[in-house]
């Protein structure tokens, strides 16, 4: 990218860029690569600020930052790993998780199998000063070539010719089930990132020698499953629910427990609702720890599948969202005129519950507000109700 074209894109960085398309452009400035490059620095403004507000880094079409990780869960990954000589990120991507995880390694490798993107991890790895071996491959060549490595990373693509979103590990680029003995054989750690979307049963039934779990979520919304494997770990898997409330590492809520802790613990039920209201965030619903959570916590369960929690004392550490109860009532015809008479808008949930937030919106004629917040959910004996709260501040 040349002087004109840089400095015409830092020029208009924040302007729209379908109405920038339809202006015309000085005769030494690229078009298209102008439009690229603002979209795409726009999209990675929150995602990746530091690679975002660099100049000289180019990036590639949408989708490779659509499907990037964020700055925030590329260092949560280089802080769950040890380090050592070699690493190898087998599906490079924009390189991010590269760039973060390589910080621990004295040599590592970046393998892409498409050209472009190594053409601009190699120009941005030198750029941002970080000596990574760029390598133009797909994972199955290199691994047949390049072994024994302290860890392997790899984040199988989640979309197949259609653009069409996978949620089953086969069904992901690579196959990390098919390949998992060839990782075992050649690497002392695998990380392995998959979508949200899965299911926690179906990881640990296809993959041998896990470790650890580890679930991500940014601002209450599931990011990313990390999957820990060492060859030859034959202990009981940790699982780690991280939830990052705001911008650093420092930020997060965090529950960490096994499985024999979660099958063994016992829940307390709730035989109404008390003062407070608790809601597990992102991570731990995913987790499915719901009777660990009544112990550890010394806090009441609404129903045994509602995943709603209730105490008379606050639990102020609590890994979620935490409300003051201000009213309840059955959920009968009767409802908006005895709990919400006076109420026009709040942000409404369910939570076992017969209908969707939408339609109990609808119902109860609520506009979308966080001013207040209405659950619709089903206490012991199968009683269906609906919750007035307000977001606690103590």
């Amino acid at each position: 990218m040349n002087t004109v074209t840089r400095d015409f894109v830092e020029k208009h960085l924040k302007d729209d860029v379908r109405q920038l398309a339809l202006q015309k452009f000085p005769d030494d400035v690229d078009k298209m690569l102008v439009l690229n490059q603002i979209e795409a620095r726009q999209l990675l403004l929150k995602k990746v600020p530091s690679w975002a507000s660099n100049p000289d880094l180019l990036f590639p079409k949408h989708l490779s930052i659509e499907q990037c990780s964020s700055e925030l869960t590329a260092k949560y990954k280089a802080s769950i790993i040890s380090g050592g000589d070699t690493f190898v990120d087998l599906t490079g991507g924009l390189g991010i998780d590269s760039f973060f995880l390589s910080e621990k390694f004295k040599t590592s490798y970046y393998v892409e199998n498409q050209k472009e993107l190594c053409d601009l991890a190699e120009h941005n790895f030198d750029v941002l000063g970080r000596k990574i071996n760029v390598v133009n491959s797909d994972a199955e060549t290199f691994l047949s070539n390049n072994q024994n490595f302290d860890l392997i990373f790899i984040d199988p693509g989640r979309r197949d010719i259609y653009n069409r979103k996978m949620v089953s590990l086969h069904d992901c680029s690579p196959d990390v089930v098919d390949l998992q003995n060839i990782l075992l054989k050649n690497s002392k750690n695998i990380l392995i990132k998959a979508s949200p979307m899965l299911d926690i049963s179906l990881i640990t039934n296809e993959l041998q020698n896990i470790s650890e779990i580890h679930i991500v979520s940014v601002k209450n919304e599931c990011k990313e499953i990390l999957i820990k494997i060492e060859p030859e770990f034959e202990g009981e898997i940790k699982y780690f629910c991280v939830n990052f409330t705001g911008n650093d590492l420092k930020s997060s809520q965090s529950f960490e427990f096994s499985e024999t802790s979660e099958s063994s613990a016992i829940s307390s039920f709730a035989p109404t609702i008390k003062r407070y209201l608790y809601e597990p965030n992102a991570s731990l619903m995913k987790s499915g720890a719901f009777k660990l959570i009544s112990q550890r916590f010394g806090i009441e369960k609404l129903h045994v599948n509602s995943h709603l929690y209730t105490s008379d004392n606050l639990v102020s550490d609590f890994p979620g969202r935490i409300f003051e109860v201000v009213g309840f009532a059955p959920f009968n015809k009767k409802i908006k005129k005895e709990l919400l008479n006076d109420i026009t808008e709040a942000s409404v949930a369910t939570r076992n519950f017969p209908l969707s937030a939408n339609e109990l919106r609808k119902i109860l004629n609520l506009k979308e507000s966080d001013k207040n917040f209405v659950f619709g959910t089903t206490l012991m004996g199968e009683k269906k109700v609906v919750i007035l709260a307000q977001k606690n501040k103590e």
